[in-house]
């Protein structure tokens, strides 16, 4: 199996006791740390980059932006530790016949936490591109 398929395709918590659970998901929060971590170093490059292109925009204050990266990063952790909250509920409601819902919310956290740390990246690059066409028309 690859490295991604890994990743995105972890093996379940067999053991599926409270602990083991938590250790299962804090297993896991250093990879989801580096991807969503590297997901924000490039918006911060891509954005500040997009800022520097004429037409010239009045750029975002610095600390505003390394403000918001050093929010973003508590509340994805946050809503990460919510994973294994919600893994664990969920089995106190439905006992042992709840599936192996980890490795699902897992993967579509990691892949809707890395998704919504690019999307500022997309907004300055079409933020840039409307500066272009006002700048041409």
């Amino acid at each position: 199996m690859g490295q991604l398929a890994e990743v995105l395709y972890p093996l379940p918590d067999r053991r599926r006791t409270a602990l083991s659970s938590l250790a299962w998901w804090e297993s896991k929060r250093i990879t989801y740390n580096k991807a969503v971590g590297g997901a924000g170093l490039f918006t911060l490059t891509s954005v500040a980059f997009f800022f520097t292109l004429p037409p010239f925009p009045e750029p975002p204050p610095l600390a505003f932006l390394a403000g918001g990266a050093v929010v973003w990063g508590i509340a994805a952790n946050v809503c990460y530790s919510l994973g294994w909250i919600v893994e664990q509920t969920a089995r106190k409601l439905w006992g042992r016949q709840t599936p192996d819902m980890g490795p699902l919310m897992f993967r579509e956290g990691l892949i809707f936490s890395v998704g919504l740390t690019l999307l500022p990246s997309a907004f300055a690059a079409v933020a840039w591109v409307a500066r272009v066409a006002q700048a041409i028309f």
